[in-house]
């Protein structure tokens, strides 16, 4: 099993990936716009995948980003701060995924299957929430909102962050901020006990997570075994000859 992490966005981001086992990419890279990075995770790899942005790395590795950092280095071995946007992966002959916003979110993403068995949905958040960000939730550089901070990160309550007397899915219910989140993202993951709309699982399968890709885009494509293997539509085929010679000379027949 592979995925595929795809930058649709306008802006270089700096994907950040930390696992329970075997670290990929040294845990963070650099992806320009349009550019793809495959993986291919051991069996039973678990870890969770965000994209940092606004960041500003010497030749070293050392510097800082506006979100999601993972401290001041490139490479992560610890998670990103919030508030950032994630894609959880727990691997094996069924494979566990969502995108959580309970963190916050700074970017759209969203997971994809590719050819898999089993439910196999689209997860994620194709919408950009800091566009309609709650104002107590923005978060700001140099006066431009970047990302939207979760109600438990702004707050720091019980209720928000689900703890204390709320620490179970009976007292932790949503809150006019995660409702927010939900009704924008209605596949991700928009408070701690949102489990049973938000985690999807698949069987046999490849995955693409992609940054800033629209929810109404068809098709996702990844590469396995040196082949482009897709979701949705099928690959486009050529026209065959014969049937271009048809088409062209099937009216002159007709008249004739």
């Amino acid at each position: 099993m592979n995925f595929t992490i795809v930058n649709n966005c306008h802006e270089t981001i700096w994907p950040g990936i930390t696992s329970t086992n075997t670290t990929l990419s040294g845990g963070g890279f650099t992806l320009k716009p349009g550019e793809t990075a495959t993986y291919s995770p051991p069996q039973g790899w678990g870890g969770r995948i965000w994209g940092r942005t606004g960041c500003s790395f010497d030749k070293n590795g050392n510097g800082t980003c506006q979100t999601g950092a993972c401290g001041s280095t490139l490479t992560c071995t610890t998670p990103g701060t919030p508030p950032a946007s994630i894609a959880e992966f727990t691997f094996g002959d069924i494979t566990f995924y969502d995108v959580s916003l309970v963190d916050g979110f700074n970017l759209p993403l969203t997971v994809t299957p590719i050819e898999g068995k089993g439910d196999c949905s689209v997860a994620g958040c194709g919408t950009d929430l800091r566009a309609n960000c709650p104002s107590e939730l923005a978060f700001r550089s140099s006066g431009k909102i970047v990302a939207c901070r979760s109600a438990c990160n702004v707050f720091d309550s019980d209720q928000y962050c689900c703890k204390g007397v709320y620490d179970n899915p009976v007292t932790c219910m949503p809150t006019n901020y995660s409702r927010v989140f939900k009704t924008a993202c209605p596949l991700a993951y928009s408070y701690a006990y949102d489990d049973p709309t938000s985690i999807i699982t698949c069987s046999t399968t490849d995955f693409v997570v992609s940054f800033c890709s629209p929810r109404n885009e068809t098709q996702q494509c990844s590469y396995h075994d040196n082949r482009r293997v897709c979701n949705g539509s099928t690959e486009s085929k050529p026209i065959s000859y014969l049937w271009l010679v048809f088409v062209l000379f099937w009216p002159i027949v007709i008249q004739i």
